[in-house]
């Protein structure tokens, strides 16, 4: 293949209506995107639009020296067949732009670094805008630090409540959880969390349905 057909190959042709319109400047921002009501369907989308920070959750586990776990970027799986064992892995990962934006996605793939790729893949066609404000009674600043009220989110026996959090307290949170809130921009929080918490998945999960919650609340509502 010569370097002409490369970039030919490389060049995005968008196949959905919000994709033309990012390829011809009208959407110039991943907000405008966001609330544009119409859903992302294309990656490459959010690729011209912005760049994201990645972080990889550790969902998987390995047996420990002296007892134990060890935690690993991907939960591996055999099947049996009769050809032999034949190895599936799964990875979740974060995306976020550090202000106001996360994705959350969940990859499959036989290896490790095709996994993250496909969960990279997920997450940004399942971008969210994160509201965030002063909500605690403690501060009263006026910054968008926290958020804006208390908001709960479930996924499986997990359930997640994010309180506000008067500025200077940081983020009262798991490492794990510590990762989407960073990525959402969230400076100060409480967060509680109950049930089998030792499932990731659902851990984060269940802290990415609660920022989502956020969105169901009218800002005149949160104010």
């Amino acid at each position: 293949m010569t370097e002409q057909e490369q970039e030919q190959e490389e060049i995005w042709n968008p196949k959905t209506e919000l994709g033309r319109k990012v390829a011809q400047g009208q959407i110039s921002s991943i907000e405008q995107a966001l609330n544009s009501r119409k859903k992302i369907m294309e990656p490459e989308i959010i690729d011209s639009l912005t760049d994201l920070d990645e972080e990889v959750i550790l969902i998987g586990g390995t047996p420990g020296k002296g007892g134990g776990k060890r935690r690993t970027v991907s939960k591996r799986t055999a099947r049996m067949h009769k050809s032999g064992a034949r190895y599936n892995s799964k990875a979740m990962t974060v995306l976020g732009n550090r202000r106001n934006v996360i994705g959350l996605g969940m990859g499959e793939s036989d290896d490790t670094r095709a996994a993250i790729d496909d969960a990279n893949r997920k997450a940004k066609l399942n971008l969210i805008q994160v509201s965030k404000g002063c909500g605690s009674w403690e501060c009263g600043c006026g910054t968008d630090h926290t958020v804006p009220l208390e908001v709960t989110g479930k996924s499986g026996s997990v359930t997640v409540t994010l309180k506000p959090a008067p500025k200077g307290t940081g983020l009262a949170a798991s490492d794990e959880v510590k990762k989407i809130l960073e990525l959402a921009g969230i400076e100060d929080i409480w967060v509680q969390a109950r049930g089998k918490t030792r499932t990731r998945e659902n851990l984060i999960r269940a802290t990415f349905n609660a920022l989502k919650k956020i969105n169901e609340y009218k800002r005149g509502d949160i104010q």
